[in-house]
């Protein structure tokens, strides 16, 4: 249930704070007061569209913010999102600046516009004042049988099972057009593969093959530079590690005599140590490094292949052991595209199971038709269309990714007439009745706990807006419902009772305002709907009448 809704500096909206109670509420105004804005400002604090148009003008921001009871079920899906329930409510933020910057908060922890829509729809049912239009469309016809039943997973199924079963078909159809292309591009990838495969290059061969040819050719220059420093150090006539040794013994016997060369001598032996240590470097890389012609035309033939097919795949060497897995890869798949049998074999499994699950939907479609049928046709009884008749009706049609029939609405608006398609015989007061009670009927099916009616009786007047009323009322007892209406006898129905109205302010700007309206209140309201601008003691005696009833 909807507790409270706060709305800061949208459209014509300065600050508006509203407490909301159980059962039957609704708001009402003369026209262009703003009735349906504050649908607009709960909408978009479910996750709803908005700009920066939507901000009141010279203001920086809109900022709406939604407070609801919650129920298991909400409090589930906050746990679930790792939003923290607060006590026992949920708190839904939306605000958008004029540069139309949007932030969402549930419970003041940021979230997404589509996670408010997710948590929206499980608090709010919304019924605009354009429903019955959307009516005449076949595809909300569908959609709203669908929903009336509880069939959305359902449809969903099937249409992801279509789109699966018409890709593989698709590819079936092409393969069996382009049969020859196909197997000409398969002969070359099997070409392609082969020669990589024949040569094998390893992951990480190419630099490694690469330093051992820099190594092997050379060698004699290696060795004969290494020969050089390790004879110069230690092995010439007078080598460096000799005279470097000498010339420390002789500064140890006079830093004896005088301490200030003890720095020099310091200094010298770790060099005279390093030098110790490069000897026995050189001597063990002499001891490895070998002339290897034989080994080096190995390479050298290994490197030149490697690099020719690099050169003919137009790749470069060190990406050849990609280039196979890449190629191989497409080889598998073209070998099972190419495989006819198994793509009709595979087609006609996809096709099964989708014609599984369309039956099925069928099925579930047939036994909501008949009962929303009845109960469309029980509530006309009661809407001025005595003997008239409502008809959900499942014309079969071509697989498709809804299913296997079309729905159609029909209806007979009096006793002994045809039903007939909705857009072709209801008359505009007729399709605003029978939306009407449509919209009654399945919000009737659903748990959401709080459902909104924006405008939804219009064309309807006299006796038959009080029996909307009354059937608003009873829907009321089960559920809270609000009600843009501009009926009397809709809103003398009502629990809960708001005015909007319109006010300018000091510097000439208009702004709605919204006033909870107490018992002398509700009849001066109830009459001025009954009698316009100027309000009588009979109109006034009237709305009395219509609030006691």
């Amino acid at each position: 249930m909807l507790r409270s809704l706060s709305i800061r500096d949208f459209v014509i909206v300065d600050t508006i704070e509203l407490e909301f109670a159980p059962g039957f509420t609704v708001f009402t105004g003369e026209t262009g007061a703003g009735k349906s804005i504050l649908i607009d400002a709960l909408a978009l604090a479910l996750g709803g569209r908005g700009d920066a148009s939507v901000v009141r003008e010279g203001a920086l921001k809109t900022d709406i913010t939604a407070e609801f009871a919650a129920s298991d079920e909400i409090e589930a899906w906050l746990a679930a999102h790792e939003f923290n329930a607060d006590e026992g409510g949920v708190l839904l933020r939306r605000v958008i600046d004029n540069a139309g910057r949007s932030k969402a908060f549930i419970n003041g922890i940021a979230a997404t516009a589509a996670q408010l829509r997710e948590l929206g729809e499980m608090l709010v049912d919304i019924h605009g004042q354009h429903a019955h239009q959307s009516l005449l469309k076949a595809d909300a016809q569908r959609m709203l049988l669908d929903g009336q039943a509880g069939l959305q997973d359902e449809a969903r199924a099937v249409a992801a099972a279509y789109k699966a079963w018409r890709a593989l078909a698709k590819q079936r159809e092409e393969f069996e057009t382009n049969a020859r292309n196909v197997l000409l591009e398969r002969e070359r990838l099997e070409w392609q593969v082969g020669e990589l495969e024949k040569l094998a290059v390893k992951p990480g061969e190419w630099a490694e093959i690469s330093n051992e040819h820099s190594r092997l050719s050379h060698a004699a220059s290696l060795i004969e530079g290494a020969q050089e420093a390790l004879d110069a150090i230690s092995e010439s006539d007078d080598p460096m590690l000799s005279r470097l040794s000498t010339l420390t013994q002789k500064l140890d016997k006079l830093a004896d005599i005088d301490a200030g060369l003890k720095p020099v001598l310091e200094a010298l032996e770790p060099a005279r140590i390093q030098l110790q240590e490069a000897v026995y470097s050189l001597n063990d890389y002499l001891g490895r490094v070998e002339l290897d012609p034989e080994r080096l035309h190995e390479v050298e033939a290994r490197l030149e292949a490697i690099h020719s097919t690099a050169r003919k795949f137009r790749v470069q060497p060190e990406d050849l052991p990609q280039e196979m897995a890449t190629l191989s890869a497409q080889l598998r798949q073209l070998a099972d595209a190419s495989d006819l049998d198994a793509l009709r074999a595979q087609e006609e499994k996809l096709k099964a199971h989708y014609m599984s699950l369309a039956q099925k939907l069928s099925a579930a479609r047939t036994k909501a038709a008949k009962s929303l049928s009845r109960a469309v046709t029980d509530a006309m009884q009661d809407l001025s269309m005595a003997g008239g008749r409502f008809e959900v009706v499942l014309n079969p049609c071509e697989p498709a990714a809804y299913g296997l029939e079309h729905v159609e609405f029909l209806v007979a608006g009096h006793a002994g007439t045809a039903p007939r398609p909705l857009a072709k015989v209801a008359s505009g007061g007729e399709l605003a009745r029978i939306s009407l009670a449509i919209s009654v009927i399945t919000s009737s099916a659903t748990a959401t706990p709080t459902l909104i009616f924006d405008e939804v009786d219009s064309g309807i007047g006299g006796a038959v807006a009080e029996v909307v009323g009354r059937l608003l009322k009873r829907l009321g007892q089960d559920r809270q419902v609000l009600c843009v209406t501009h009926l009397p006898q809709v809103a003398s129905q009502a629990n809960q009772h708001f005015q909007v109205s319109k006010q300018s302010t000091k510097d000439g700007k208009t702004v709605s305002r919204i006033d909870a309206l107490d018992a002398k209140a509700r009849i001066e309201e109830v009459a001025r709907m009954l009698g316009g601008l100027e309000i009588t003691a009979t109109t006034r005696k009237h709305a009395r009448e219509l609030l006691a009833s």
